[in-house]
């Protein structure tokens, strides 16, 4: 039997399967598409059986190529540009191909684990899984809203699922194996590199009420999003949409002296506090942009409580905690 990881040459997708294969599953059908072909390179460290292209292998789905054959699909595959403006792409992309999907592994009885994302809750200043609390600012967060949505209907009608059924609001995740997403990496992936090229982080002065660089974001490190997907994969018998965050916000001066201090580590340096990080100019605030004003999301939180009424208790790493270990990894992987 198959365990399928769509968008597996992707971010979240291909620390899907290198965590899948340190449990020693090696029979992975890797489905992506690589028309940016340099997201090849984080599969080169991975098992897999297969690799298909996402159209091909949607074609094969339907036309009962896989039938009986697959334990799980993994579906981390979207386009996950918030800029996108073309929300014909985003909806055909996002929200048809994941509910073709959600059909198949129910005719099948599969599980079916999908990302979702905080993006949601656009404007949101409640960051818990209910329908009023849901205002997406931009097509990609329709186009997973509306998924939810079918989601939920199906959960909600009895009997109608013969199969597990999880969807994962992805808080801000960061971690290895995000280089290929270029202006979309996380903030701590561009924290990283301009510290490298300028010698220094800039932070946006302060806005809504926040101090400079004091907005606050839900940080969530790319393994510990790893362990509740194994986590669910491991218990069949729960279902539902779930926020997958550290359930604690921290401020993106956290993040940056994190950062630069890790940075600092890997050249023999000391760390040093946030006061004299900012007075040796190793982190500069700039204003805040005037066209970013009233569509920024100045903080987030995630609620955890579903996720810990549905079993989940292992602890979230802070950025404390991991950063240091993301740039050791960035360091030694160009």
């Amino acid at each position: 039997m198959y365990t399928i990881v769509t968008g597996a040459a992707g971010f979240i997708g291909s620390n899907l399967v290198k965590a899948l294969n340190e449990r020693g599953v090696r029979k992975i059908i890797a489905v992506d598409n690589l028309t940016r072909a340099d997201k090849f390179r984080n599969l080169v460290d991975c098992d897999i059986a297969d690799y298909i292209d996402k159209l091909d292998f949607l074609d094969r789905l339907l036309a009962g190529d896989f039938d009986g054959d697959v334990d799980a699909i993994l579906h981390q595959g979207a386009c996950s540009d918030t800029m996108e403006s073309d929300g014909r792409y985003m909806m055909n992309n996002n929200y048809r191909y994941s509910l073709a999907l959600l059909d198949w592994c129910l005719d099948q009885e599969v599980q079916f684990l999908y990302a979702s994302s905080a993006a949601t809750y656009g404007s949101s200043s409640v960051f818990s899984e209910g329908r009023q609390h849901e205002a997406p600012l931009n097509v990609y967060g329709y186009s997973k809203f509306l998924f939810d949505q079918i989601v939920r209907h199906r959960l909600s009608v009895a009997g109608s699922l013969n199969s597990q059924v999880v969807g994962f609001r992805y808080f801000n995740v960061y971690g290895p194996r995000e280089s290929h997403k270029a202006r979309m990496a996380s903030v701590a992936f561009h924290h990283y590199h301009q510290f490298l090229q300028a010698g220094k982080v800039k932070l946006f002065e302060g806005c809504d009420g926040y101090g400079d660089g004091g907005q606050q974001r839900d940080f969530v490190y790319v393994d510990d999003v790893a362990r509740v997907n194994l986590h669910f994969l491991d218990h069949p018998e729960k279902s539902g949409i779930f926020n997958v965050g550290t359930g604690r916000a921290q401020s993106f001066n956290e993040l940056a002296a994190a950062n630069v201090n890790a940075c600092r580590a890997v050249n023999g340096e000391d760390a040093l506090p946030l006061a004299e990080l900012v007075k040796r100019g190793l982190i500069e605030y700039i204003p805040f942009p005037e066209d970013l004003r009233g569509k920024y999301q100045s903080y987030t939180q995630a609620d955890l409580a579903k996720l810990h009424k549905a079993g989940y208790d292992q602890s979230f790493a802070s950025v404390e905690e991991a950063v240091p270990q993301y740039v050791k990894w960035l360091s030694g992987n160009g």
